[in-house]
């Protein structure tokens, strides 16, 4: 369990991220045509899971666009946004800050993603989203960076997430 903060009041995770080094488990998430969607469709990719409570706060909303910037210049890779959020309303919100070098991924089916990455908040307001985290995955799924945002209210240190993917070979 991890404590994060919420505007500085204290709540819970369902546990803490995967950690440097490991490699993380599997998933089933719900893509944008409500196809399931897992590691396995961005094998041979680095990836950016940029895990947010939800892409209609500001601070969400600013993570994706900095990412779906950031991308453009790195080769074989992607960046996956993971919330909460129906497809429809993650269609919605890419569409309309013209992000396009971004894939979205939701939750809707499926709680295991959260308990099983230990990003599901457990206590306060927000119980049931996920924290805002960042991992770095290399090209086989290991962890090479592990953020979990101290602060909900925070951004990501989104520098030490693309030096991270900078290092992979």
């Amino acid at each position: 369990m991890a404590t994060i903060t919420l505007k500085g009041t204290a709540i819970q995770t369902a546990g803490s991220l995967p950690k440097v080094g490991t490699k993380v488990p599997a998933f089933s998430l719900t893509g944008g045509d409500l196809a399931d969607v897992g590691l396995k469709n961005f094998a041979g990719k680095k990836k950016v899971l940029n895990i947010v409570p939800s892409l209609d706060t500001a601070v969400c909303a600013l993570s994706a666009q900095r990412f779906n910037q950031e991308v453009t210049s790195l080769a074989d890779t992607v960046v996956i946004n993971i919330s909460a959020d129906l497809p429809f309303a993650q269609k919605r919100f890419c569409e309309s800050q013209g992000l396009k070098n971004v894939v979205n991924l939701s939750t809707m089916r499926s709680s295991a993603f959260g308990k099983d990455y230990g990003v599901v908040i457990t206590t306060g307001p927000l119980a049931g989203l996920m924290s805002r985290a960042v991992l770095v995955l290399d090209k086989q799924d290991n962890v090479v960076y592990s953020e979990q945002v101290p602060e909900i209210a925070q951004e990501p240190n989104y520098d030490a997430a693309l030096s991270a993917v900078k290092k992979i070979g």
